[in-house]
């Protein structure tokens, strides 16, 4: 069964708004219970972050894979990365998928410092910090850019790639996520209710570009050799 143009578009439209239901009201719930700071929540975010310093602080290789892994998710490298991968689309003359990443890219931490700003939420302290970061702590923005980076890129070759490959780079993309969100509340700069809040949220922000870039996909058939 055919369906029509704006039939399709209609059902996009229900699917898109019915996935941005699915990952914002994990989001808002952490909000509201960040800003209302309710015990249960904070007495989570107090136990794992001093028993993850405890880890961390007594193993220096896992502190350098920490670092390592929360260096891989800074913007420095994902901003490099999506500038080559925008430039290539482009040259390969696929100008709406380029404009998606970058888009999709660049607009990723921006909303993550407006939400900062509402929320206003100190960094964890603790006695002798491993590493040390500035700024407010509700989202993470390393988790959020891991799960907007990731998805990203999974989004934009996902036509291209061979069944084998989709699997692996699925599992290389949910490493480097779980990774990089470990990362930051094993070195004390998130909590870990900032790390799920910055994974929701991130989620949500690539739906919601999904949707504004609906068409995009067709402009990757035939598939790019």
């Amino acid at each position: 069964m055919r369906f029509s143009a704006s039939t399709r578009f209609g059902i996009r439209s229900v699917l898109a708004l019915v996935a941005l239901t699915i990952v914002a009201v994990p989001f808002g719930l952490l909000l509201l219970l960040v800003r209302a700071r309710w015990t249960p929540l904070l007495s989570v975010d107090d136990g794992v972050r001093d028993e993850l310093y405890r880890y961390t602080a007594q193993r220096p290789a896992f502190a350098t894979a920490m670092k390592m892994l929360s260096t891989a998710g800074s913007a420095p490298v994902y901003l490099t990365v999506f500038a080559l991968v925008a430039a290539w689309l482009l040259y390969r003359r696929h100008p709406r998928p380029a404009a998606f990443a970058v888009v999709t890219v660049t607009g990723s931490p921006v909303l993550n410092s407006l939400v900062k700003r509402a929320v206003q939420r100190a960094r964890p302290v603790v006695a002798d910090p491993v590493t040390t970061a500035t700024g407010l702590s509700f989202p993470s923005g390393h988790a959020q850019s891991a799960v907007v980076t990731y998805a990203t890129l999974l989004l934009l070759f996902w036509s291209v790639m061979r069944s084998v490959w989709r699997r692996v780079a699925v599992t290389v993309a949910a490493v480097m996520v779980l990774g990089i969100g470990l990362s930051r509340v094993a070195l004390s700069v998130h909590y870990v209710s900032d790390v799920f809040a910055g994974y929701a949220l991130g989620l949500a922000w690539v739906v919601v570009m999904i949707a504004m870039f609906g068409a995009w996909r067709r402009e990757l058939r035939p598939r790019v050799r």
